[in-house]
């Protein structure tokens, strides 16, 4: 049996997280196991709390859970296995009720001796080998966080372009406004190449991150430049009108202050960010695995 359980609420963005926990965990253990197992119900997961392990199960190490709706099934298969629970968010259950929380600096983590503060939420990109000249650009579309402007980032790509001698690639999201669509296909040229968010397959952005040497990226898209921090690139945000005062906005923020992202001009060195691998080593050291 895997000493590494993962609770999944379906969604691809929280499995992200715990898989690049487990993908460092492994890293540091890699005689370790891994195994994914869904959310249960509340009945069903109150169940297993006051129940015993069957005894043809070997209880795993760790139990790793993202997503509120995992808190309770992470919980109840702790106590029922002895494993130490571990949550990559702020629960909405108190941090002591978990045997760690993992919990992005935007989102004012408590001061708590079962918490880690994190620099944004963790993911499995690790550098490679980068090829030279080569950038990405990766285009989101109109959130909660910022306003939109489909004329203001189209003139910020174009001179980003301009100003290097980059081999570029450029991609859109789901979110990307569709009169956008056909100004970006416009761009591809010997210098840039555009690639629909349709053409591209699920693995495609993180082979492509780990070998860029520069990403610029819209703010809204905040998973994106995290994933790109973490791959090793330089990252540059493109501005965008009106943010609001929301927690991704002063993670940002905080981010651009302290020296990690750029605004305008690329820079020459690159601050490596690998949250991930800095969390596993305390997993295994608090933890004497």
């Amino acid at each position: 049996m895997a000493q590494i359980w993962i609770i999944s609420d379906g969604k691809r963005g929280h499995m992200n997280q715990s898989r690049g926990l487990a993908d460092a965990l492994l890293r540091l253990r890699p005689e370790w196991d891994v195994e994914e197992m869904p959310a249960r119900s509340v009945c069903s997961a109150l169940a297993a709390g006051v129940s015993r392990i069957a005894s043809d199960i070997n209880p795993p190490l760790l139990i790793l859970a993202a997503g509120h709706r995992t808190h309770l099934t992470a919980l109840a298969l702790s106590r029922q296995t002895g494993a130490k629970s571990i949550v990559l968010m702020k629960p909405s259950l108190p941090p002591g009720w978990f045997d760690l929380c993992l919990i992005p600096e935007h989102d004012r983590p408590p001061a708590h001796a079962h918490v880690i503060t994190t620099f944004g939420v963790l993911n499995r990109m690790q550098p490679a080998r980068k090829k030279p000249k080569s950038g990405i650009i990766l285009i989101g579309g109109p959130s909660k966080h910022y306003g939109w402007n489909s004329l203001q980032v189209l003139q910020q790509v174009r001179q980003r372009v301009r100003d290097s001698d980059r081999q570029w690639l450029i991609t859109n999201s789901r979110r990307t406004p569709a009169d956008m669509l056909p100004e970006l296909k416009a761009l591809s040229s010997g210098q840039m190449e555009f690639v629909p968010v349709e053409q591209t397959g699920e693995s495609w952005l993180a082979e492509q991150l780990p070998v860029a040497e520069v990403c610029w990226v819209t703010p809204d898209s905040v998973s994106m430049v995290y994933e790109a921090l973490t791959a090793g690139c330089r990252v540059g945000i493109l501005e965008l009108p009106d943010p609001s005062d929301s927690r991704v906005v002063r993670g940002l923020q905080r981010l651009l202050d302290d020296g990690w992202l750029l605004r305008g001009g690329e820079s020459t060195g690159i601050r490596p960010l690998n949250e991930a691998s800095r969390c596993a080593e305390e997993i295994v050291a608090r933890f004497s695995l």
